[in-house]
């Protein structure tokens, strides 16, 4: 693979954590606008070179970084125009409810032991009192005197654990005009209680939203952590595309003739990221999924994806790893879940490409955590015209100041895996850190967008920066 050099040019600077960079044309205008979502709860939009304020909910949301030192997952999560935004000026957001903090599903953080079969079962009880926080997907409106205000309410979810809620978990499908949400395991490490692979856990999938669907029915939803608690007029909305998933960052497309091709970026436990592609899929109702459970039968998985989480980490089962106390250089590996790993061994789709937490190529880096991929179908950066680039939030090499990480891979045509580049940048940081946070493209792909934070917390404000990705 070539090896591509780009600049970063700032568009926005000394903004809270910026989560999602999405892009469009506001009813009445002419031009495409960069809205920036932010983790506390605002969205920006720049218009003429200014940034303005489309919406702030930071009251909405729940207040983050009280514990873990001021790291958060949880806040404003997702944000999707729907196709017809510019008409009739619905979109949707997926954020953390405020008041809603609960003590979390387990008292201490997990680590399966695959000699203790107890660790190997967990099953997350009390549901109603035993979780962390409640996740809403919420349709709004802007209204004609330009106030956005909410219509509707989706889904509400109860979460087990602070983490793994997904991150730019809200995008809309090209191919089918459906809202996709992307939902993570749940959380804690290792995914306890497996919900990942359970059928009717809305933990650990991607969901197809029918949002024209049902579209006068205002109550407010039950808040659930299983499909089958929903009322059936919310079953009926609801596809499952993949299952498997331990936390990613959106989904996006790439048109390919008369094909779309998926991607899906799958955050690791300790070993490796995992970039997956899939062009065909054949998402199964959730409607079939409940009455299969009832039946005690198989729902009709043909082109059912699954990402193979928790059983697989990418393309390697799932690792618990030691220090080798004879020799403090090398690490001992033991597969978490080996029953698991080897009934999903011939169902799981294989990741187009990975990278590793450890690596000491002189081309590659060491990954902490996936944070975007996007395809990219612009001709300005011909190096990466037709390819999906990512990034990581921190590469393990880059200390004391912090850097992120920007590369490239291609589907081949034979759908095999690839290998993957780095994008070298000559943005000067100086002394400053910078995680990269989320990346962002436009309704055609043909730029590409960059968040970089100075801090890993939340409650460190003001520290962000919004690049657009130049030759």
């Amino acid at each position: 693979m070539i090896k591509v050099k780009v600049g970063l040019r700032p568009i926005a600077s000394k903004i809270n954590l910026p989560t999602v960079l999405k892009t469009t044309i506001l009813p009445g205008d002419s031009i495409e606008r960069l809205f920036i979502a932010t983790q506390v709860g605002e969205i920006f939009y720049i218009g003429n070179g200014v940034i303005r304020t489309f919406l702030d909910i930071r009251p909405l949301i729940l207040k983050l970084g009280v514990s873990g030192g001021g790291y958060d997952e949880r806040g404003l999560l997702g944000l999707a125009f729907h196709p017809e935004f510019y008409y009739n000026g619905l979109f949707y957001l997926h954020y953390s409810v405020a008041g809603t903090q609960g003590p979390g599903a387990l008292p201490e953080s997990f680590k399966p032991d695959p000699c203790d079969p107890r660790t190997l079962n967990l099953r997350w009880i009390n549901r109603e009192t035993q979780y962390d926080h409640i996740d809403t997907i919420e349709e709004w409106i802007l209204q004609s005197n330009g106030q956005p205000q909410k219509r509707r309410t989706l889904l509400n979810l109860r979460r087990p654990f602070s983490n793994h809620n997904g991150v730019n978990s809200l995008n809309f499908s090209p191919e089918t005009g459906k809202l996709v949400l992307t939902t993570g395991d749940g959380g804690s490490g290792y995914d306890p209680f497996n919900l990942s692979q359970d059928d009717l856990e809305i933990a650990g999938k991607i969901i197809e939203i029918d949002v024209g669907k049902n579209v006068y029915i205002n109550n407010n939803p039950p808040i659930v952590t299983r499909f089958n608690e929903l009322p059936t007029t919310i079953q009926e909305t609801l596809m499952v595309m993949a299952k498997g998933v331990r936390n990613i960052s959106g989904i996006s497309f790439q048109r390919f003739y008369n094909q779309y091709i998926k991607y899906a970026g799958n955050v690791g436990q300790n070993l490796v990221e995992s970039i997956f592609s899939f062009v065909h899929y054949k998402p199964v109702p959730v409607t079939q999924l409940i009455q299969a459970s009832f039946m005690n039968s198989e729902p009709d998985k043909e082109g059912f994806i699954n990402f193979g989480w928790r059983g697989w980490e990418g393309a390697f089962p799932a690792s618990i790893i030691r220090g080798c106390t004879e020799n403090p250089t090398l690490d001992e590996k033991t597969i978490a879940y080996y029953n698991e790993a080897v009934t999903l061994s011939g169902s799981r789709l294989q990741p187009l490409t990975s990278y590793f937490h450890k690596d000491t190529r002189p081309d590659k880096f060491g990954g902490t955590a996936l944070t975007g991929v996007q395809a990219y179908m612009g001709e300005s950066i011909p190096g990466l015209t037709g390819s999906v680039v990512f990034i990581d939030l921190a590469r393990k090499e880059s200390q004391p100041q912090v850097r992120g990480a920007l590369a490239y891979t291609i589907v081949r045509p034979n759908g095999e895996q690839n290998d993957f580049s780095v994008i070298q940048t000559d943005y000067d940081f100086g002394s400053q850190s910078a995680y990269y946070i989320s990346l962002g493209t436009n309704q055609n792909q043909t730029r590409l967008y960059l968040a970089v934070y100075g801090s890993m917390k939340v409650t460190d404000f003001n520290q962000g920066t919004v690049f657009e990705i130049v030759p």
